[in-house]
């Protein structure tokens, strides 16, 4: 077992915040105690490619009672950071690859870079790069209502036009390329460099870096 790396991980404060301000219009309970803030907790939340950044978002959403569904290459034991039975209480449903359709479809939220085959009324976020999401797909999906919101930290172009067509859609969410812009973050970030630097200074082995590009 490894722990990621905290440049793997800064994205992730910026991802939880855009999956809790999607919706703002969702359907909410008649009752208001028993509905959780933004009302995650009747959410199917697809995260597509459970790996570092994965595994701590559902960690995060846990608590919140909402069902996780997750694809990834391989779920064997050797091939992830995780023990079988903290798997099993993080994701309800596992699939792979063949899988992202099917999932996409039940979800309410997708974490995920590909194509929208979702079901009507589905959220996507993306923090990793603008250029995954095929925009006039994603604009194509909005303006037709298949779309239920976007929130991207990333866009096809930076800095983004700001009379782009698909920032004129109320359900749409977008921060400026700032998802890892975090003091725990980059408090992390500065001890791996000083930790770098001391080991050449001394001739050392370098250890705690992880080439992820």
């Amino acid at each position: 077992m490894h722990s990621p790396s905290p440049i793997r991980l800064a994205p992730l404060h910026g991802l939880c915040f855009l999956v809790s301000h999607l919706d703002t219009q969702h359907t909410q309970p008649q009752v208001p105690w028993e509905w959780l803030p933004l009302t995650l907790v009747v959410f199917v939340v697809f995260i597509l490619g459970f790996g570092a950044i994965g595994i701590e978002l559902a960690r995060r959403l846990r608590p919140f009672g909402v069902k996780i569904i997750a694809t990834r290459r391989n779920w064997s034991l050797n091939d992830t950071m995780l023990q079988k039975d903290e798997i099993d209480g993080l994701v309800d449903q596992k699939g792979l690859p063949q899988d992202i359709y099917e999932f996409a479809g039940e979800a309410d939220i997708v974490v995920t870079c590909l194509t929208l085959y979702s079901k009507t009324g589905s959220f996507v976020v993306n923090v990793a790069r603008g250029g995954i999401l095929n925009y006039t797909s994603v604009l194509q999906h909005l303006n037709s209502g298949h779309l239920g919101g976007l929130a991207i930290d990333v866009a096809w172009s930076e800095p983004f036009d700001p009379e782009d067509p698909i920032l004129k859609f109320p359900n749409v969410l977008i921060t400026p390329h700032v998802a890892g812009v975090t003091e725990f973050s980059y408090r992390k970030m500065a001890k791996v460099v000083a930790d770098t630097a001391i080991q050449l200074h001394e001739g050392s082995p370098i250890t705690g870096l992880e080439f992820v590009n």
